[in-house]
Protein backbone atom coordinates (compact mmCIF):
# COMPACT_ATOMS: atom_id res chain seq x y z
CA UNK A 1 0.00 0.00 0.00
CA UNK A 2 0.86 3.55 -0.10
CA UNK A 3 0.27 6.37 1.40
CA UNK A 4 -0.46 10.28 0.55
CA UNK A 5 0.03 13.31 3.14
CA UNK A 6 -1.45 16.32 2.28
CA UNK A 7 0.67 19.00 3.67
CA UNK A 8 0.16 22.87 4.14
CA UNK A 9 2.47 25.30 4.12
CA UNK A 10 1.81 27.83 7.34
CA UNK A 11 3.10 31.02 9.00
CA UNK A 12 4.99 30.04 12.59
CA UNK A 13 2.35 30.58 14.89
CA UNK A 14 4.30 33.39 16.58
CA UNK A 15 4.57 35.61 13.40
CA UNK A 16 3.00 38.65 13.48
CA UNK A 17 0.38 38.88 10.71
CA UNK A 18 0.59 41.82 8.30
CA UNK A 19 -1.86 42.54 5.87
CA UNK A 20 -0.95 44.19 1.94
CA UNK A 21 -3.26 45.70 -0.87
CA UNK A 22 -5.89 47.57 0.95
CA UNK A 23 -5.85 43.73 3.44
CA UNK A 24 -6.72 41.92 1.09
CA UNK A 25 -3.82 39.65 0.68
CA UNK A 26 -1.14 38.46 3.30
CA UNK A 27 2.19 40.31 3.79
CA UNK A 28 4.33 37.23 3.04
CA UNK A 29 7.44 39.51 4.00
CA UNK A 30 9.73 37.89 6.78
CA UNK A 31 7.29 35.06 7.06
CA UNK A 32 8.77 31.68 8.60
CA UNK A 33 7.05 29.40 6.83
CA UNK A 34 6.35 25.53 8.81
CA UNK A 35 4.50 22.50 7.74
CA UNK A 36 1.31 23.00 9.37
CA UNK A 37 0.68 20.63 12.73
CA UNK A 38 -1.84 18.20 11.86
CA UNK A 39 -0.02 17.71 8.49
CA UNK A 40 3.35 16.93 10.35
CA UNK A 41 1.62 14.73 12.94
CA UNK A 42 -0.20 12.87 10.06
CA UNK A 43 3.30 12.62 8.00
CA UNK A 44 4.50 11.33 11.37
CA UNK A 45 2.38 8.38 11.62
CA UNK A 46 2.31 7.68 8.19
CA UNK A 47 6.16 7.02 8.24
CA UNK A 48 5.16 4.66 12.00
CA UNK A 49 3.26 2.29 9.71
CA UNK A 50 5.60 2.26 7.03
CA UNK A 51 7.98 1.47 10.54
CA UNK A 52 6.76 -1.79 10.94
CA UNK A 53 7.00 -4.22 7.83
CA UNK A 54 3.49 -6.25 9.12
CA UNK A 55 2.16 -3.18 7.71
CA UNK A 56 2.76 -3.41 4.51
CA UNK A 57 2.99 0.40 3.60
CA UNK A 58 5.45 0.35 1.06
CA UNK A 59 6.45 4.44 0.58
CA UNK A 60 4.99 7.79 2.04
CA UNK A 61 4.70 10.90 -0.71
CA UNK A 62 3.90 13.98 0.57
CA UNK A 63 1.65 16.25 -1.97
CA UNK A 64 1.81 20.07 -1.57
CA UNK A 65 -0.50 22.93 -4.20
CA UNK A 66 1.82 25.70 -3.45
CA UNK A 67 4.49 28.21 -5.80
CA UNK A 68 8.25 27.31 -5.91
CA UNK A 69 8.66 29.43 -2.21
CA UNK A 70 6.90 26.53 -0.62
CA UNK A 71 9.62 24.00 -1.68
CA UNK A 72 11.36 24.47 1.63
CA UNK A 73 8.56 23.06 3.72
CA UNK A 74 8.39 20.14 1.22
CA UNK A 75 12.01 19.65 1.74
CA UNK A 76 11.29 19.29 5.58
CA UNK A 77 8.59 16.65 5.05
CA UNK A 78 11.37 15.03 2.52
CA UNK A 79 13.89 15.01 5.47
CA UNK A 80 11.63 13.98 8.25
CA UNK A 81 11.46 10.78 6.27
CA UNK A 82 8.90 10.45 3.16
CA UNK A 83 9.98 9.12 0.16
CA UNK A 84 9.08 11.53 -2.28
CA UNK A 85 6.97 14.81 -2.99
CA UNK A 86 4.70 16.00 -5.19
CA UNK A 87 4.21 19.77 -5.57
CA UNK A 88 1.38 21.53 -8.03
CA UNK A 89 2.77 24.59 -9.41
CA UNK A 90 -0.03 27.16 -8.10
CA UNK A 91 -1.38 29.29 -5.80
CA UNK A 92 -3.77 27.60 -3.05
CA UNK A 93 -6.70 30.20 -3.97
CA UNK A 94 -9.38 28.35 -1.62
CA UNK A 95 -9.82 24.91 -0.54
CA UNK A 96 -12.12 24.03 -3.50
CA UNK A 97 -9.19 24.38 -6.04
CA UNK A 98 -6.42 22.66 -3.92
CA UNK A 99 -9.05 19.72 -2.92
CA UNK A 100 -9.72 19.18 -6.62
CA UNK A 101 -5.99 19.26 -7.55
CA UNK A 102 -5.21 16.58 -4.76
CA UNK A 103 -7.75 14.68 -6.59
CA UNK A 104 -5.88 14.42 -9.65
CA UNK A 105 -2.54 13.88 -8.16
CA UNK A 106 -4.02 10.55 -6.58
CA UNK A 107 -6.18 9.63 -9.88
CA UNK A 108 -2.67 9.42 -12.10
CA UNK A 109 -0.87 8.05 -8.58
CA UNK A 110 -2.88 5.20 -7.41
CA UNK A 111 -2.60 6.49 -3.47
CA UNK A 112 -4.22 3.85 -0.97
CA UNK A 113 -4.70 6.23 2.41
CA UNK A 114 -4.71 9.85 1.80
CA UNK A 115 -4.16 11.48 5.04
CA UNK A 116 -4.99 15.26 5.62
CA UNK A 117 -4.85 17.25 9.34
CA UNK A 118 -8.52 18.52 10.24
CA UNK A 119 -7.42 22.01 9.31
CA UNK A 120 -4.92 24.34 8.75
CA UNK A 121 -3.54 26.58 11.20
CA UNK A 122 -3.68 29.98 8.71
CA UNK A 123 -7.47 29.63 7.39
CA UNK A 124 -8.86 26.87 9.91
CA UNK A 125 -11.37 26.20 7.29
CA UNK A 126 -11.79 21.70 7.78
CA UNK A 127 -12.69 21.61 3.95
CA UNK A 128 -10.10 20.00 1.93
CA UNK A 129 -10.18 16.49 2.99
CA UNK A 130 -13.90 15.83 2.62
CA UNK A 131 -13.73 17.65 -0.89
CA UNK A 132 -11.12 15.50 -1.64
CA UNK A 133 -12.94 12.27 -1.15
CA UNK A 134 -15.78 13.22 -3.35
CA UNK A 135 -13.90 14.27 -6.04
CA UNK A 136 -12.32 10.77 -5.96
CA UNK A 137 -15.70 9.32 -4.99
CA UNK A 138 -13.90 7.29 -2.37
CA UNK A 139 -15.06 7.21 1.42
CA UNK A 140 -13.32 9.49 4.15
CA UNK A 141 -13.38 9.58 7.98
CA UNK A 142 -12.99 12.75 9.74
CA UNK A 143 -11.93 13.12 13.78
CA UNK A 144 -9.34 10.38 13.35
CA UNK A 145 -7.04 9.86 16.16
CA UNK A 146 -5.37 6.79 14.97
CA UNK A 147 -4.43 4.42 12.26
CA UNK A 148 -3.23 0.99 12.09
CA UNK A 149 -3.09 -1.68 9.36
CA UNK A 150 -4.19 -5.05 10.91
CA UNK A 151 -3.78 -8.15 8.55
CA UNK A 152 -3.85 -5.96 6.02
CA UNK A 153 -6.80 -4.14 6.75
CA UNK A 154 -6.74 -0.28 8.37
CA UNK A 155 -8.58 0.13 11.40
CA UNK A 156 -9.33 3.58 11.97
CA UNK A 157 -9.95 4.84 16.28
CA UNK A 158 -12.35 7.77 15.90
CA UNK A 159 -12.69 10.29 18.92
CA UNK A 160 -16.51 10.94 19.78
CA UNK A 161 -18.65 12.18 22.68
CA UNK A 162 -18.05 10.03 25.43
CA UNK A 163 -15.35 7.57 24.10
CA UNK A 164 -13.83 6.29 21.14
CA UNK A 165 -14.84 4.49 17.87
CA UNK A 166 -13.28 2.06 16.09
CA UNK A 167 -13.85 1.79 12.32
CA UNK A 168 -12.74 -1.00 9.74
CA UNK A 169 -12.48 0.34 5.80
CA UNK A 170 -11.76 -0.54 2.17
CA UNK A 171 -8.70 1.24 0.69
CA UNK A 172 -8.50 3.58 -0.99
CA UNK A 173 -10.06 6.03 1.27
CA UNK A 174 -9.23 9.62 3.08
CA UNK A 175 -8.55 9.99 6.65
CA UNK A 176 -8.87 13.43 7.92
CA UNK A 177 -6.55 13.67 11.04
CA UNK A 178 -6.61 15.43 14.65
CA UNK A 179 -4.63 15.98 17.44
CA UNK A 180 -4.02 12.17 18.87
CA UNK A 181 -2.75 10.61 15.38
CA UNK A 182 0.94 10.73 16.83
CA UNK A 183 2.72 11.66 19.99
CA UNK A 184 4.97 14.26 18.83
CA UNK A 185 5.85 15.12 15.61
CA UNK A 186 9.45 13.36 13.98
CA UNK A 187 12.59 15.31 14.05
CA UNK A 188 14.50 15.29 11.28
CA UNK A 189 17.79 13.82 12.26
CA UNK A 190 20.93 15.16 10.05
CA UNK A 191 20.87 12.25 7.57
CA UNK A 192 17.31 12.96 6.48
CA UNK A 193 18.65 16.48 6.20
CA UNK A 194 21.48 15.40 3.81
CA UNK A 195 19.46 12.67 2.04
CA UNK A 196 16.13 15.49 1.75
CA UNK A 197 18.50 16.71 -0.67
CA UNK A 198 18.32 14.13 -3.45
CA UNK A 199 15.10 12.90 -3.03
CA UNK A 200 12.92 13.88 -5.87
CA UNK A 201 9.99 16.38 -6.21
CA UNK A 202 7.96 15.80 -8.85
CA UNK A 203 6.60 18.93 -10.01
CA UNK A 204 2.79 18.81 -11.47
CA UNK A 205 1.04 21.60 -13.45
CA UNK A 206 -2.42 22.60 -11.79
CA UNK A 207 -5.92 21.00 -12.94
CA UNK A 208 -7.91 23.25 -14.96
CA UNK A 209 -10.46 24.38 -12.18
CA UNK A 210 -12.00 27.64 -11.23
CA UNK A 211 -11.72 28.67 -7.36
CA UNK A 212 -15.38 28.99 -6.04
CA UNK A 213 -14.27 31.91 -3.25
CA UNK A 214 -11.99 35.04 -3.02
CA UNK A 215 -10.85 36.94 -0.61
CA UNK A 216 -12.48 40.75 0.13
CA UNK A 217 -10.92 41.49 2.95
CA UNK A 218 -8.70 40.39 6.03
CA UNK A 219 -9.51 42.03 9.59
CA UNK A 220 -7.49 41.34 12.81
CA UNK A 221 -9.54 40.32 16.11
CA UNK A 222 -10.48 43.59 17.89
CA UNK A 223 -8.07 44.36 20.80
CA UNK A 224 -8.18 43.38 23.84
CA UNK A 225 -10.00 45.99 26.32
CA UNK A 226 -7.32 46.70 29.29
CA UNK A 227 -7.36 44.33 32.84
CA UNK A 228 -9.30 45.90 35.27
CA UNK A 229 -8.57 44.90 39.10
CA UNK A 230 -11.16 44.84 42.10
CA UNK A 231 -10.51 44.95 45.03
CA UNK A 232 -10.99 41.30 47.02
CA UNK A 233 -12.84 43.13 49.89
CA UNK A 234 -15.62 44.35 47.29
CA UNK A 235 -17.50 41.04 45.26
CA UNK A 236 -20.55 43.32 44.99
CA UNK A 237 -18.67 45.33 42.53
CA UNK A 238 -17.11 42.46 40.61
CA UNK A 239 -20.81 41.05 40.57
CA UNK A 240 -21.81 44.25 39.36
CA UNK A 241 -19.16 44.23 36.48
CA UNK A 242 -20.38 41.17 35.43
CA UNK A 243 -24.08 41.20 35.32
CA UNK A 244 -23.91 44.66 33.70
CA UNK A 245 -21.20 45.85 31.78
CA UNK A 246 -19.98 42.11 30.56
CA UNK A 247 -22.98 40.74 30.97
CA UNK A 248 -21.67 37.17 31.53
CA UNK A 249 -24.15 36.50 34.40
Amino acid sequence: MKILVCISNVPDTTTKIKFAEGNASIDTAGIQWVINPWDELSLTRALELKDDSASGIKSVTVVHVGPATSEPTIRKALAIGADNAIRVNAESSDAWFVAAQIAEVVKAEQFDIIMCGIESSDFNGSLVGGMISEFLGIPSVSAVSGINIENGQPVLTREIDGGKEIVEIPAPFVAIVQKGIAKEPRIAAMRGIMMARSKPVKLVEPFPVESLTEVAEFEKPSSRAACRYIDAENPAQLIDLLLNEAKVI
